[in-house]
């Protein structure tokens, strides 16, 4: 009994070992593929990663849950950097911007980060450009920062409270304390074996794109410290959204939003008819195709960015 006690123990930690060779192994791949495309920017002690593009009136681009910079594709910002400074970055958490040790993952403390990062920059009234989370988020900055922001422009916004999690993103509701081992354990293998079917459900229904893992920055999702700033973005972004929702009465600057009527993620009758309908002055877009359409849609979303600041300057 004692040696088949002992045998369980050793095949346990060979296994452990394992998993945590094997995921500092893919971490490291993915980096080298992957790289920083910007500096690091400290704000209020956080590291931000941020990349800058182009010259003229200055846009602000967040990405959304379990992103990076490059989910905004080389189409939009190549368009977008011919007459705008582009800035993008990484939310704390994701993509190369780690998340400070101590530091929530709630929408206010993300919006008091970024506003930071504006005047860091010294941007001047900045657009901001916030797809999904990244839409909440910049709808946060608006509600307890306007003076920092020059205009939205939201594109599939998660803009109401979630009620039911995607399945795309359920893998990553694990309570807190279980994060790290989770992440430096089994949340690489598994998201590996279970990648095309999240990335099905995440485009769908437009296809995948095939470069989607390099181009888009999908492969940086296969790291643990994605795992950990994903999951707490999960749990705690939504505790602000019922307050940010009251907020939106009393919103003044001109609001855009594009939303695809089959957006597998996120109901644009509810995230963006119903809050189109609640912020003053606030006009929708409707489109065919999915969730990420800063990816697989560049040119066009680059467009209709042009038209809404055309439009919010003429009033």
């Amino acid at each position: 009994m004692k040696k088949g006690r002992l045998a369980i123990g050793a095949a346990t930690a060979a296994a452990a070992a394992g998993a945590l060779f094997f995921t500092a192994r893919t971490a490291r791949k993915v980096e080298a593929l992957v790289p920083r495309d910007g500096r690091m920017v400290e704000v209020d002690g956080q590291q931000l990663h941020v990349a800058e593009e182009g010259a003229g009136p200055p846009l602000l681009l967040i990405h959304g849950l379990g992103g990076q910079m490059r989910n905004f594709g080389r189409d939009l910002i190549d368009d977008l950097a011919r007459d705008y400074r582009v800035i993008r970055v990484d939310r704390p958490g994701s993509g190369y911007s780690p998340r400070a040790a101590g530091t929530p993952a709630d929408l206010r403390t993300q919006a008091r980060l970024m506003a930071g990062l504006i005047d860091e920059l010294r941007l001047e009234k900045p657009w901001l450009v916030g797809h999904s989370l990244g839409g909440a988020l910049a709808l946060t900055i608006a509600v307890l920062h306007p003076d920092k922001v020059g205009g939205l422009l939201l594109i599939a916004p998660a803009s109401q409270p979630v009620t039911e999690v995607s399945k795309a993103f359920k893998g990553l509701m694990v309570p807190p304390r279980m994060r790290g081992m989770i992440a430096h354990s089994i949340a690489v293998p598994m998201s590996i074996l279970a990648s095309k079917a999240v990335m099905a459900e995440v485009f769908k229904p437009e296809p995948v794109p095939e470069d989607f893992a390099i181009a888009g920055g999908g492969a940086l999702g296969m790291r643990p410290s994605a795992f950990i700033g994903a999951s707490a973005d999960l749990a705690e972004a939504g505790t602000d959204m019922s307050d940010v929702v009251a907020g939106y009465a009393d919103l003044t600057l001109p609001t855009h939003i594009l939303f695809a009527r089959g957006d597998a993620l996120l109901d644009h009758r509810d995230h963006g008819e119903r809050t189109a309908r609640e912020i003053p002055g606030a006009r929708l877009t409707l489109v065919e195709g999915g969730h990420m359409l800063p990816f697989t849609q560049g040119r066009e979303t680059a467009q209709w960015i042009r038209q809404s600041i055309e439009a919010g300057a003429n009033g």
